[in-house]
């Protein structure tokens, strides 16, 4: 082995005698950063994953989220999906709704000592590189876990926006303009004040009928009103035309506040039984008046999350049948990141379903990889799952594949640095724009081999090896060039700033 003083000498001998050359001729043989969304549901209605139980102090909140994602970092995913409004109430500071139960256990009140859950969520997802969507569930008023509703919840305040169901729920009329108004102006505002990535909704519209014993849903009073003033409408079209004419309000609104930030829905996995003609199912376009094919075809959302919760061997429920249906309707080439039901137990048997159908997107979606898993229960508690995924497919960091039609500009190149620090060099990287760089991608090459790591945007260098190993009084393995992009908040990737070793200048 070559001494540490001898490996010193011949560094600074490589760096400052051979020197480092821009835009060397094999940059291009440079792997690309990997695509692919990986993200985790952590839902917080019943207290299912976040917080654990109501009433839990701010330390330990805080503790908890700061666990749930060092887990996700740790397991080389990119995004976490945050339940925050669970039954018309916030686990953020909100002039439109009460504080939730779940989060303190009194409906109203604010954690104490004071934070802001979502603030805080936010910038530690970004501070470990990862993007935060909200979850928030458009039309659900009361849940049966959710405690006693305070005055200010939206069934004692404005009583005649909701309806009771027989289990016990309450539930927002979606026909109703007031209602659409409410949860639009709770999307806006949050948008607005906080520094999200992605608002999300997941397969609550008009509610399963279980949640009401089998009968229809009780909306006489609105239907009726419809009727009088002259509306034409069958009344099952009716509620599926109130809920489409939210969805397509809440993207546009969005966009009129931040363009960066996506709309994503995760609907009932089958849009209807025999599409395609093997499918059997729940038809969610009847029973949920969720037109869910619609708002792909019409591209009124950025991401589309069918919950397709079945195995690749389920034959009416097909993982990868149902998976290529929508892709067949995906006609305004949006990001469809399918949901995959990850907690069916962490033998070696379901965690191959769960790589099979993660390596299923890769093959059927190249151009936009990605998956959602329900949920990040199944990641805590299966030491199998975790270390077949991070051996297996996300054993490689990967970014967020871009939307290019909300932004399909490169930022520009980073400004990059070497210093010298032993028998490391240290990378340093800046950007004419820092606002428009959310993460970095550091390249390098030792002997012919490229490998890339991904740092987050409030890093600011990376120490690298200069050479791998000394054998026998010779360097192997010598770095020999490498490269560092900036990618933006859309995952855009910019242009390499690039150095080789001098011997091709």
């Amino acid at each position: 082995m070559l001494k540490k003083s001898l490996l010193g000498i011949l560094l600074i001998f490589l760096i400052f005698n051979l020197g480092w050359a821009q835009t060397p001729k094999d940059i291009t043989a440079a792997p690309k950063v990997m695509q692919e969304f990986r993200a985790a549901w952590i839902a917080s209605v019943a207290n299912i994953n976040w917080p654990s139980k109501p009433g839990l102090s701010t330390a330990e909140q805080q503790k908890e989220a700061i666990a749930l994602l060092d887990l996700l970092q740790g397991l080389n995913f990119n995004a976490v999906i945050l339940q925050i409004r669970p039954q018309a109430d916030a686990l953020y500071k909100s002039t439109i709704e009460p504080w939730s139960y779940f989060l303190t256990g009194k409906q109203g009140e604010a954690p104490n000592p004071y934070y802001d859950p979502l603030t805080f969520w936010v910038e530690a997802a970004h501070y470990r590189g990862m993007e935060l969507h909200v979850w928030l569930n458009p039309y659900r008023a009361h849940h049966l876990s959710g405690g006693e509703e305070s005055a200010k919840s939206v069934v004692n305040a404005k009583p005649e926006l909701v309806v009771k169901l027989k289990d016990g729920q309450y539930w927002m009329d979606p026909s109703l303009k007031a209602v659409q108004d409410q949860s639009a102006a709770v999307v806006r505002d949050i948008v607005k004040r906080y520094d999200i990535d992605g608002v999300h909704f997941d397969d609550y519209f008009y509610p399963y009928d279980s949640y009401n014993g089998g009968a229809d849903f009780p909306d006489n009073l609105s239907w009726n009103a419809y009727l009088k003033s002259g509306g034409k409408l069958a009344r099952a079209d009716w509620r599926r035309e109130s809920v489409n004419t939210f969805i397509e309000r809440v993207y546009k609104e969005i966009k009129a506040e931040k363009k960066y930030v996506k709309f994503g829905i995760s609907p009932f996995g089958i849009w209807r039984p025999g599409y395609p003609e093997s499918i059997e199912g729940m038809d969610q376009y009847d029973k949920l008046y969720a037109d869910a094919k619609l708002w792909l075809n019409k591209g009124w959302i950025d991401y589309f999350t069918p919950q397709l919760y079945w195995k690749i061997n389920d034959i009416p429920h097909s993982f990868p049948v149902l998976l290529n249906w929508w892709q067949s309707e995906n006609t305004m080439a949006r990001h469809l990141w399918p949901g995959m039901n990850v907690g069916l137990g962490g033998d070696d048997k379901n965690v191959d379903e769960v790589i099979n159908q993660v390596m299923t997107t890769r093959g059927m979606l190249p151009q936009s990889k990605g998956a959602v898993h329900w949920s990040i229960a199944a990641l805590i508690t299966h030491e199998k799952l975790r270390k077949g995924l991070l051996d297996g497919p996300y054993k490689t960091q990967a970014i967020v594949p871009p939307s290019a039609w909300l932004d399909n500009k490169k930022p520009q190149k980073p400004i990059v640095t070497v210093v010298p620090n032993g028998s490391l060099l240290n990378i340093q990287f800046n950007h004419p724009n820092i606002s428009d760089v959310f993460r970095w991608v550091v390249y390098t090459k030792y002997g012919d081999k490229w490998s890339y790591r991904i740092l987050n945007k409030k890093d600011k260098f990376l120490a690298v090896n200069a050479s791998i190993e000394a054998v026998n009084g010779k360097v192997k393995n010598l770095l020999t060039a490498f490269a560092v992009t900036a990618i933006d908040r859309t995952g855009n990737e910019s242009d390499f700033f690039e150095y080789k070793m001098g011997e091709n200048q």
